[in-house]
This record gives C-alpha cells, structure tokens and sequence, in this order.
C-alpha cells in the first residue's frame, strides 16, 4: 500500500479533528455542531469551475430485474460503489472527494437535506466531480420510525432541496438511522419518484470513530464483486483510511464506481 497519500490525509484530518466537525453516523444518536454556511462559489473545486457544467443531474432510474430495495450490485464484474452518508464538516467532504478523483475512483453520496441547506454548494462540488447524488431525508432521523405524513416529508423535503439545487430529485434514497427502508418507507420513496431504495452489504463502521486501521481491514475483509459499502463524511478515521482502501482495490483489479455505473 502507498504510505505517501495517506499521510497526507492523515495530516489534513488531524487538523479538522482539532477544528471539531465531526459528524453523526446512522448508528448513532450523536450530532455535530452547525459548520459555517458554505456558498456555492466557495465550494466548488477548480476541476469543477473549469467545467462549468449546470446541465440538469441524473434523474432517478429503474433497474429490471433488481428488488426495491437494493443491497449490492452485480457479482460477476469487478465493480464495486462506495457510497457515503453526506453530512458533516464540508473541508473533510471536499478533501474525501478530491482523494477519490485523485484515484480515478468515483463515489455515491446520499446527502442529508439540513447540510445542504448549510452548505448548497456542495451539491454542484459532487456532481462535477463525477459523483452520484442522492437523498438521505431531510433531517437525518429514525425514518422508519416516524409517522407516515411525517416519513413522506423528510423524504420529499430532501429531494425538493436536491432538485432545486441541481434540477434533479437525485439519482437514490437510502433511508437514515436504519441499514434498509421499511415497507412504508419504500412505498414512500417509490411515491417520491425513487425506484429503488439503496441498502449496502458492506458497513465499515467508521462513524464508531474505530480508527483509521479497523475502516481500512472492516472493508477489505468483507468486500467483493458488486459490494456496495456504507461510509461517512464527517469522521477523520474515513478521510485517512481511503488511500489505503483504494490502493488495495486497485491491487485486487476493483473499480470504485458510482452506484449508477455499478448498475449499469
């Protein structure tokens, strides 16, 4: 594995952790303090300036042959999507996201609506990154636990601030606080204009703040062909443990692609 990239990131987390900014996980009850608000101009890279692109985002779209709910992509080809629950500080977002393009590896990211009213910007940052963009409800609470008039609204409430910002509802929902959506919630997402609701087969547990290591061997010891792997935006521990992560699929012939691609 190559130590170079790595600390580099380890050093660019250290310095966040000390800024604070850690975000919640969806097994946790844990919340962190309201960064700064980010303005579009402010977030976007230079890659994504130079492209200037504002076309319409990707539309959601059905998958014959795949459940309502999916867990994991295609076994038989050598893919495989990492997807991160998008919340938290925006400097550990973007240097997550320049890492992954530094790597030729794109992500998926299911964003909570209140971080994108902090921070809009990061809407465009992704998806000029070459990054899939979904919903993640609007406040990242229990939504399988809720009252439907209530569940119907976190999910539509995302996707209102998802299609605003970028012209789409998102390409996916996975629902917060909860591994796979409960028949209701499915229903609700299939109301909302999601075909499919987004499960993973892969948890690295980082938002259990475990360390850089344990993210790094939870997902190399679990996955393969088609994995889709549950990560977060927010924790230092998933910032250091990319390059590493990376280099490894690299070396075992594993493509990081959007969910998307996984699918397609």
């Amino acid at each position: 594995m190559t130590s170079t990239p790595r600390r580099d990131v380890l050093r660019a987390g250290a310095g966040l952790v000390a800024g604070g900014g850690l975000a919640a996980g969806c097994g946790t009850g844990r919340a962190a303090p309201p960064p700064a608000p980010d303005s579009p101009s402010a977030s976007a890279s230079p890659s994504a300036s130079r492209a200037g692109s504002r076309s319409v985002a990707p539309a959601p779209r059905a998958y014959p042959g795949q459940p309502a709910q999916i867990a994991h992509g295609p076994r038989t080809r050598p893919r495989v999507a990492l997807t991160f629950h998008g919340q938290g500080d925006p400097a550990l977002a973007r240097t997550l996201l320049a890492t992954a393009e530094r790597y030729g590896a794109r992500l998926t990211v299911l964003a909570v609506g209140t971080w994108l009213d902090e921070h809009p910007g990061l809407a465009r940052r992704i998806l000029d990154g070459g990054h899939d963009l979904g919903n993640h409800t609007q406040r990242h609470i229990g939504v399988n636990t809720l009252p439907e008039p209530d569940a119907r609204r976190e999910i539509t409430d995302c996707a209102e601030r998802l299609e605003r910002l970028t012209g789409s509802i998102g390409t996916w929902f996975r629902p917060s606080r909860a591994p796979a959506a409960s028949p209701l919630v499915t229903r609700l997402a299939h109301a909302a204009g999601y075909p499919h609701v987004l499960s993973y087969d892969v948890d690295s547990l980082d938002y259990t703040g475990p360390g850089a290591a344990a993210v790094t061997r939870k997902i190399l010891a679990e996955v393969r062909n088609g994995s889709v792997v549950s990560l977060h935006f927010g924790h230092p521990d998933t910032v250091a443990a990319l390059p590493d992560v990376l280099t490894e699929l690299g070396r075992r012939g594993l493509r990081a692609v959007t969910t998307t691609e996984l699918l397609s």
